[in-house]
């Protein structure tokens, strides 16, 4: 979020995007893969980094990306059967959860050979439980919560709580536990803030300030365009990648201290254009971007960003609301539509690309404030990001792929 006195000198503590923008095709990069018709092969430091997160060996470690993108293909297919499903998603062990409507339904699920359960809730009511909570932060914004989200594997809406108690958390909790067990309230966590970082040594830059590159794509007259997290261009500027201007900020949804979401559109300039590879900064070579299918909720999950460089970790939930705190004393902003994430971000990483097997995922938003991460892939942290293609239907883009 930029922050500061005036609205044109506003200090961001955004996340640094990553991306390398490249004005002349640089190449940035996350995972890879082959072509769909084959098995799904990933390149050797991809695994290598993806084994050290989740403490297994590297064999184990593709064989779970595999499995994982199989179960989301047979997923995939009962929703194009029309079978009632409530969501999904991944176990510890890697298993794909289905929430299945009904038992009948649930019999569906398992001759698909995916694991079934008929949840007491489901998607569909937490995200009515949640949405009341949304019309109720979006009033007053509850400085003491960080963040409330639906949780599938749970079966509540989950309300983190920072400590803070003013009027505004006060009645946003009464609220939530009016809901009884289909919330859960955890106590002890962290403010957030958005993170973005004054240079030395931007990737992208504006107005002196600077957030990185996130990825592009093409609007339905096929202009190209750089699709980032709304706070890096909150005011609209123009962007330069290495002091040579490349894009030029045109929407965004995120103002502060008011209701925001976190996507916002740059158009690329003539003669120039963004990578199609993600960099993981030596920690798995560059790999091509081939999609942006939404991962379920305990997919294995990395992001580059300018900051912290190359981290993994899993995707936590989607539909997830935050209270982002201003550092220099301005007014909170309740976000909403983003997804939370166990990977580790610092400022300087926002508009960072997410990604899972060879699929974009999104964008970084934010994260705790007084988080630092180690510097390792397997650096312990949380974050919050954009989910990709949410931004992609919103402003009607086709993302660039390889």
């Amino acid at each position: 979020m930029k922050h500061g006195k005036k609205k044109n000198a506003r200090r961001y503590i955004v996340a640094a995007s990553i991306g390398a923008l490249l004005s002349a095709g640089v190449a940035t990069g996350a995972y890879a893969g082959t072509e769909e018709s084959a098995p799904l092969r990933y390149q050797p430091e991809m695994v290598s980094a993806l084994a050290t997160t989740l403490g297994v060996s590297e064999k184990e470690a593709a064989e779970r990306l595999d499995k994982e993108a199989h179960q989301q293909d047979r997923f995939a297919e009962l929703k194009a059967d029309r079978v009632s499903t409530l969501g999904a998603f991944f176990a510890k062990d890697g298993t794909l959860v289905v929430n299945a409507a009904d038992a009948e339904a649930a019999k569906e699920v398992k001759a698909a050979g995916l694991a079934a359960r008929v949840p007491e809730r489901g998607e569909s009511e937490l995200n009515r439980i949640k949405a009341q909570l949304d019309a109720k932060a979006l009033k007053s914004a509850p400085a003491g919560v960080s963040a409330w989200s639906v949780d599938l594997a749970s079966d509540t809406v989950t309300v983190e709580v920072n400590g803070t108690s003013d009027a505004a958390t006060r009645t946003f909790l009464k609220a939530a536990k009016s809901n009884g067990d289909a919330v859960r309230v955890v106590q002890g966590q962290e403010k957030l803030e958005t993170q973005a970082v004054v240079p030395p040594g931007s990737r992208m830059t504006f107005n002196g300030y600077l957030c990185s590159v996130g990825y592009g794509a093409k609007d339905r007259n096929g202009k190209q365009v750089l699709v980032t997290a709304g706070h890096c261009i909150e005011d609209l500027p123009a962007l330069a990648y290495n002091g040579t201007r490349f894009a030029k900020g045109t929407h965004t949804r995120f103002a502060l201290g008011t209701r925001s979401v976190d996507m916002g559109i740059a158009s690329v300039d003539a003669g120039h254009s963004i990578g199609l590879d993600i960099t993981t900064y030596g920690k798995a070579g560059t790999v091509a971007v081939r999609g942006s299918q939404r991962a379920p909720q305990g997919s294995a999950l990395c992001k580059s960003g300018q900051t912290t460089g190359w981290t993994c970790g899993k995707v936590g939930s989607y539909n997830v609301s935050v209270t982002y705190t201003d550092e220099n004393g301005g007014p909170d902003t309740v976000v909403t539509g983003l997804a939370s994430s166990s990977v580790c971000t610092q400022g300087g990483d926002s508009g960072g690309a997410y990604v899972s097997g060879n699929q974009a995922q999104g964008l970084t938003s934010g994260g705790p404030i007084g988080q630092r991460c180690n510097g390792q892939v397997n650096s312990p942290g949380s974050s919050y990001f954009q989910p990709l293609d949410d931004a992609l239907k919103y402003y009607g883009l086709t993302l660039n792929t390889k």
